[in-house]
């Protein structure tokens, strides 16, 4: 894996040879990664691993032809041929009049956001090694659990380069720590399964993995002997955990491409109320030592924190330039790309700001409602919004916990479904994606 500036130079010299060439325009992305890994299971090793890779991106244009190739040889022969088949494959290309490089004008510069996300120490597979097993020790301590699936711990770094010919170049690197447990409770049929996690940038900042082990297993223990319920129309509330789904499903929809192709449920939906006064969505990607934060979008634009959601009123599509053109807006600085392809559109930190009332709140209005702590299949209808998946959590009554449930569905319609969230007061900041829990006050629930 290359330096920051040993990263920026290389993409720096490749996009100059591709002018050289006889490129119209290009832009090259370097991307440096390693990881190490340890996974146990029942105090035993299981697994230790340690890789590293690093792969270049080139993409050139020829008027409105463009073409995209990679390499994971960095040597100066290899590059040379790269270029040579890149404008090759250019010259073949159909014509796309949305294709091109972002606007030169719109071009971010430097200095960059310091981001705050490079942890200079790498722990040795030993220290991981006690990491998992600490984690898993805690997790079968729990009295109800009978057996494991296994814990890791892993450490991971990377560096990013992009250099465009328009008059960009920058460059930035971050590092990644995770712990993870996963345990069984019970016996024969009645045996259910849950897990716990946490990764952050720094080792320093990661959930003691005792902590991690314990919820593991008493999230397991909490889903043994499952009641069932009748078929209904009740209100149900997402975890945290799972309320982030959501998040996914709507992020699809504001994307530019499918925007422009006409295939989202939210097509008509720009500046439109779509969900209850006073509920926000934003998007951060200059918090320090964010799991997703970047010093420039894929494209070399300037990045911002953005309500994508403003009062329940949807703001803004996430646009990179192609999408952008066939919009008819501005690109939105939410390029994302690896070092194939062109690139496409997608949040960075992103969450759903906390409501007011808690949880406990949320759930004693109703005499009865359900808990959604998994989400199972997939079961969404980007075009439509009909929203149908199979679902794992709690059965409560008057605010109180009255036991497990497995195998349900629910199903609802995510127009719908936005239009009445209620977000809880529960909001941490512990992922790429976070959310508080979630109420729905009307779903369809049924037993799978």
């Amino acid at each position: 894996m290359l330096s920051v500036e040993h990263a920026r130079d290389r993409v720096e010299q490749l996009v100059e040879q591709a002018r050289r060439a006889g490129a119209d325009g290009a832009d090259a992305l370097y991307l440096g990664e390693r990881s190490s890994g340890v996974q146990v299971r029942k105090s035993e090793l299981e697994d230790v691993h340690r890789s590293e890779g690093e792969g270049l991106g080139l993409r050139v244009f020829r008027g409105t032809q463009s073409a995209s190739v990679s390499s994971s040889d960095l040597s100066a022969e290899a590059l040379e041929a790269l270029v040579t088949r890149a404008l090759a494959m250019a010259a073949e290309a159909p014509e796309d009049p949305y294709a091109g490089l972002a606007p030169a004008d719109l071009l971010a510069k430097p200095p960059f956001a310091d981001l705050d996300s490079w942890d200079p120490v790498e722990p040795d597979p030993a220290a991981l090694k006690l990491r998992a097993l600490e984690a898993e020790g805690a997790a079968l301590g729990v009295t109800g659990v009978t057996n494991s699936n296994g814990a890791s711990a892993s450490a991971s770094g990377s560096t990013v380069a992009l250099a465009i010919s328009s008059g960009f170049s920058g460059a930035y690197r971050a590092t990644g720590h995770s712990c993870s447990a996963s345990v069984i409770g019970g016996e024969g049929s009645g045996m259910e399964r849950d897990y716990a996690w946490h990764s952050a940038r720094f080792a320093a900042d990661l959930e003691d993995p005792a902590a991690i082990g314990r919820r593991a297993g008493e999230r397991t223990v909490a889903r043994l002997n499952p009641v069932k319920i009748a078929a209904a129309r009740m209100p149900v509330l997402f975890d945290p955990r799972v309320a982030t789904t959501l998040l996914g499903h709507f992020i699809a929809a504001i994307t530019g491409s499918s925007v422009a192709r006409k295939s989202s449920f939210l097509q008509d939906k720009l500046g439109s109320q779509l969900f209850c006064p006073g509920v926000s969505i934003h998007d951060d990607p200059t918090r320090k030592r964010g799991l997703r934060s970047r010093a420039f979008d894929g494209e070399g634009l300037p990045v911002r924190p953005m309500a994508l959601v403003e009062d329940g009123i949807l703001k803004t599509w996430l646009a990179e330039s192609a999408s952008a053109r066939q919009l008819g807006i501005a690109p939105t600085g939410h390029a994302i790309r690896g070092v194939g392809g062109a690139p496409g559109a997608g949040p960075s930190n992103l969450y759903l700001a906390a409501g007011c009332a808690s949880p406990d709140e949320l759930r004693a209005r109703f005499p009865r409602c359900i808990l959604v702590t998994e989400l199972i299949g997939q079961g969404v209808n980007g075009v439509t919004g009909d929203y149908s998946r199979g679902a794992a959590g709690f059965l409560i009554e008057h605010g109180e916990i009255v036991g497990p449930v497995a195998e349900i569905t629910i199903a609802s319609n995510l127009v719908e479904m936005f239009a009445s969230l209620e977000p809880a007061n529960d909001l941490v900041f512990r992922r790429g994606v976070d959310s508080p829990t979630l109420l729905f006050p009307d779903m369809t629930v049924a037993s799978a």
